[in-house]
């Protein structure tokens, strides 16, 4: 890492009058912007020779790391290894270039997978129907919400305006409860770290439009009590919302339909398989139990005879996008899914849940585990078990990356002042499995006999431990200030 040029800003590397690669002439033709949206002096960039260019931006992509590079057990967000043959399915001619207000006549295939989709997705959820309109999570999210918002007013029940959300929950459940102009209302959760059926029962009343459930739940627990909530909450004329952002360890154990959930929806970019992180992409399709389908947003793909058919027009007042959603990533989902078939999708669930026990049980005797018991896909522990040396989560958190290990989600949830959050997901072995268990360990001794190499980490890094306080505070966002 001698080499001048690494760490550098592009800007930095610029010297005047130096040139790259001009562009060819665009073959589509060439148009004058209108004077009034020209500028007026040349834009700031920076002059740089071409192999400048390619040196810098080959150095700062040695900088990222994903689960190409290494193991990346952070907790929540599923960072699962994306098979490539998905990658060259997206990517396929006759799916890349295809545009979304083509006739449908000329896209049968596209339109085949958008369908088949939809229908392999019910049968894994046990509901009844899907859209793949929402581009993310917290789109679905909102999605989901607003169909149970409309059927609710419907029906003139208009004075449901209140959503239950766990305390232990994702923050967009909030969040999108609030967009949709919803009022929140926060359900406690138990010593064991599940929902407080008694205190729930305290919050159901005439004006509740749904309980917001994640499971399992963000502690990585599975909810025992679904079925009691499931009646309780349909008894008040509540609709169950299931958040299907831990959907990776229910694969081939267990359907929400089953258990009595009306509406969810699934992360595509978590459970099956797509790239996530970094902004994108996403998808966020929506499902829901059999009578609600005519609150799904359109348009919609639907199978009429041998031809696959685009339907617009609405039924209700809910528009979550021009047009069908993020088509790569649903491509993506497909090929996961067709590959693994209907016998191996059934032990992505059991193995996501073999590797997290196997990791908590290896550690807890090191690592404080503040609730005991069977975990489904992830854990958390509360920092280290001797916290004598003043060695935080934060501190074993950078300690990680000098060992080559991305760093788990730390302080989520908010339930464990030191919350360190471990997902390993399904695709790991037991040697990187081992390993990891190998690394948190000696950074446990080293905590209690040389706590000043983990409080200083990371060594092995680009850079040093950053302010990221004050990062998020006040950004830099130009190079010239």
């Amino acid at each position: 890492m001698n080499n001048k040029l690494y760490g550098k800003l592009i800007f930095e590397l610029s010297h005047k009058g130096s040139k790259a690669y001009s562009l060819p002439q665009n073959a589509y033709g060439n148009y004058e912007l209108p004077a009034e949206m020209r500028r007026t002096s040349d834009a700031e960039l920076p002059e740089c020779d071409e192999l400048t260019v390619v040196r810098h931006y080959t150095n700062m992509s040695g900088n990222n790391f994903g689960v190409d590079n290494g193991f990346y057990p952070l907790g929540s967000c599923t960072m699962k290894y994306n098979p490539y043959i998905n990658e060259e399915m997206a990517a396929r001619k006759d799916f890349a270039a295809s545009h979304p207000a083509q006739p449908a006549d000329t896209c049968q295939g596209a339109l085949a997978v958008y369908y088949n989709l939809q229908k392999s997705l019910a049968a894994i959820t046990g509901l009844s129907e899907f859209t793949l309109n929402p581009f993310a999570g917290a789109h679905g999210e909102l999605t989901g919400l607003m169909i149970i918002r409309t059927y609710h007013e419907s029906r003139g029940d208009n004075k449901r305006v209140k959503v239950i959300v766990p305390d232990s929950a994702h923050g967009t459940n909030p969040a999108s409860a609030a967009v949709c102009g919803l009022d929140v209302v926060e359900v406690k959760s138990t010593p064991d770290g599940t929902i407080d059926i008694n205190h729930l029962k305290e919050l159901l009343d005439d004006t509740i439009a749904a309980i917001m459930m994640t499971n399992p739940n963000t502690l990585g627990l599975f909810e025992p009590g679904i079925p009691e909530i499931a009646k309780m909450v349909h008894a008040c004329g509540a609709l169950l919302y299931y958040d299907g952002a831990n959907l990776n360890p229910m694969l081939g154990a267990s359907r929400p339909g089953d258990m009595g959930f009306d509406v969810m929806h699934i992360n595509l970019h978590k459970t099956f398989s797509t790239p996530h992180g970094g902004g994108g992409p996403g998808c966020g399709p929506v499902g829901v139990r059999a009578g609600l389908e005519s609150f799904l947003p359109k348009p919609k793909v639907v199978k009429n005879g041998d031809k696959y058919e685009i339907e617009t027009g609405a039924d209700n007042d809910i528009h979550v996008g021009g047009f069908l959603g993020n088509f790569g990533v649903a491509v993506k989902a497909y090929a996961y899914i067709l590959t693994l078939g209907h016998e191996n999708l059934k032990m992505v669930g059991p193995l996501a849940t073999l590797n997290a026990n196997y990791i908590k049980e290896s550690l807890k005797d090191v690592y404080e585990l503040p609730i005991e018991g069977l975990c489904k896909h992830e854990f958390v522990f509360n920092g280290l078990k001797d916290k004598s040396t003043g060695v935080t989560t934060m501190d074993v958190a950078k300690r990680l990356l000098d060992f080559g290990y991305h760093a788990p989600t730390i302080y989520f949830p908010l339930l464990f002042h030191e919350a360190m959050m471990i997902e390993p997901t399904e695709n790991e072995s037991k040697e990187t499995i081992d390993g990891f268990i190998n690394v948190l360990r000696e950074i446990a001794r080293e905590a209690k006999e040389t706590p000043d190499v983990v409080k200083s980490a990371p060594h092995n890094a680009p850079i040093g431990r950053v302010d990221d306080v004050l990062a998020a505070k006040h950004p830099v966002l130009t190079f010239n200030k």
